[in-house]
């Protein structure tokens, strides 16, 4: 019988250098590293979700012993002003991690409204070529496939340009050279991905 592919769970990535970075993401790490000199000790970093923020949240707080609120517009408002406050009284660091800065999400205390108002703001942004192209590397190695050189120049024009498609292109390739039962290459990343809907199928020309 033909083995199937099953949805593994892989284990959360956690180490510094796990996290890649490149032009998206240089300004926010670059903003973390010189923690000691920001006006207020907290930071909100937003961006796509699966860019990372979590992850480069999780190495900061390791880091510098300070406090992480991931999904922060998620949390409630009470433990946010509360937590905003000991990381000033402290001085060690408060990250906030959401999808979008005040007012995207609505704040109803006045207190931590002014708070947030105070408090610097970084964002990742959208993955450039180089970073798509390294991301796909890294994740299929994560999982034990060996990416042949030409597989990232092929995929990053093809895919659409976001983490989630990054990590959707990944499992794809995962499961199909699971089912397969033969090493990555190119053609066979067309043919998974063309079938899954990920690329468009390939013209003469390609």
């Amino acid at each position: 019988m033909d083995q199937i592919a099953l949805p593994f769970e892989w284990p959360v990535a956690d180490k510094d250098a796990d996290f890649l970075i490149g032009e998206a993401n240089r300004a926010v790490f670059d903003h973390l590293k010189r923690w000691t000199t920001w006006p207020v000790m907290a930071t909100l970093v937003t961006g796509p979700r699966k860019s990372g923020r979590s992850l480069l949240g999780r190495i900061f707080v390791r880091t510098t012993g300070g406090r992480l609120f991931d999904n922060a517009e998620d949390h409630e408002e009470e433990a946010l002003f509360h937590a905003w406050n000991d990381a000033q009284a402290r001085r060690k660091p408060l990250l906030m991690v959401a999808d979008a800065p005040p007012p995207a999400w609505q704040i109803a205390l006045p207190d931590l409204r002014s708070r947030l108002a105070a408090t610097p703001q970084v964002a990742i942004l959208p993955p450039d070529d180089a970073l798509i192209g390294a991301l796909i590397v890294k994740l299929l190695g994560d999982r034990g496939i060996a990416a042949p050189p030409e597989l990232a120049e092929f995929l990053v024009p093809r895919i659409e340009r976001s983490y989630l498609s990054i990590l959707k292109v990944v499992e794809v390739l995962d499961r199909a050279l699971l089912s397969d039962r033969k090493r990555m290459t190119v053609p066979a990343a067309r043919r998974a991905l063309v079938e899954a809907g990920l690329i468009r199928r390939a013209r003469p020309s390609d």
